[in-house]
């Protein structure tokens, strides 16, 4: 596998399509996709370029136009990837194996985007100061009995407007915003730092409970300075009152220009098989979601949840709404 860490600039853009490789954008560290791209190598004799983008994928597809080398983008969060489709530049791929392996939820109604493994956003709560009942639902931390308790990262980031979008999806805007001012009265600071820098807060005794992605424990417990972190906390799987445990996902989509548009909808398929999906969800602590695949010990060790059913991209839609709602309340302020 060649990796690039930049756009892929060892690929010139009018140059030929070679037959026996694919070009994929990741908004991921190419290491962590090496696993699975080596596997794909090893059984098809099709190399996969790997290029690194840690953001500005849309100028960047929008730039290149037709020339573009990339066949596939591979993002982290439903709303980047929808914003590559919202902007014109993937292309719907027509697959029974990847409908097979995709539940519907996971995947685009059009064929656009399919999921690959999701994470959900729960709560992270103190072994010592939480009695694991106290957590029901997302629509409880805005309970008084909370006040000075909660700690959490910016309202603004796209992990948390995820979530917001799915109160909006649920409960419609007034609720929400209602909801957004009581977690926010909640809060013993002002959100700040990463979701694992919320743990640390509660491991501190700074607060007793934070929003947080589930994978961020398998890297906490990988991480020595961290490990006492992570230990200090158990995980709670909240829902909404008239749903599930609030998910998002990994996922991919096939470019506009994909010059090599075969071999890209192999390594799709392959990516969406139950074995690849275990391989990825394995090395970035996440659950995969081909039937009949199964997370790894650790992550099943956190507990068992039922995801909320709402189609990802009716949430994308809902993107611009939680944004706004959260910035009226001033959450971060």
């Amino acid at each position: 596998m060649r990796l690039a860490t930049t756009a892929l600039a060892l690929i010139a853009a009018t140059s030929p399509a070679l037959a026996e490789e694919v070009n994929l954008y990741s908004y991921r560290q190419p290491e962590l996709l090496a696993p699975l791209t080596d596997a794909f190598t090893e059984a098809t004799g099709i190399d996969v370029n790997v290029a690194f983008l840690d953001k500005g994928m849309v100028e960047r597809l929008q730039a290149e136009g037709d020339r573009s080398p990339a066949d596939l983008v591979f993002t982290v969060d439903i709303s980047r990837l929808s914003a590559v489709v919202n902007a014109g530049l993937t292309q719907a791929v027509e697959s029974d194996v990847l409908n097979e392996n995709v539940p519907e939820q996971y995947r685009d109604p059009e064929g656009h985007w399919f999921g690959l493994t999701t994470r959900a956003r729960i709560v992270y709560a103190s072994k010592d100061r939480v009695d694991p009942s106290e957590v029901a639902s997302y629509e409880d931390l805005a309970d008084p009995k909370w006040e000075g308790r909660i700690c959490t990262r910016s309202g603004t980031h796209t992990y948390m407007l995820a979530l917001t979008a799915a109160m909006i999806h649920h409960h419609g805007e007034e609720y929400t915003k209602t909801w957004l001012e009581g977690v926010k009265s909640n809060l013993v600071r002002k959100p700040e730092g990463n979701d694992r820098a919320q743990v640390k807060a509660i491991w501190a005794g700074q607060c007793d409970i934070s929003l947080g992605n589930t994978y961020y424990m398998g890297q906490m417990l990988e991480d020595a300075e961290q490990t006492e972190w992570a230990n200090s906390v158990r995980l709670l799987f909240p829902v909404f009152e008239n749903g599930g445990t609030h998910v998002n996902i990994s996922g991919v989509a096939m470019t506009k220009a994909a010059p090599n548009k075969e071999n890209a909808i192999k390594l799709m398929e392959y990516l969406t098989s139950p074995a690849a999906q275990e391989l990825y969800a394995e090395a970035n602590h996440e659950y995969p979601i081909a039937p009949g695949s199964t997370p790894t010990e650790l992550v099943n060790s956190w507990g068992t949840f039922t995801a909320d059913e709402v189609n990802l991209m009716d949430l994308a839609a809902l993107r611009d709404d939680a944004l706004r709602l959260t910035q009226e309340v001033d959450f971060d302020g």
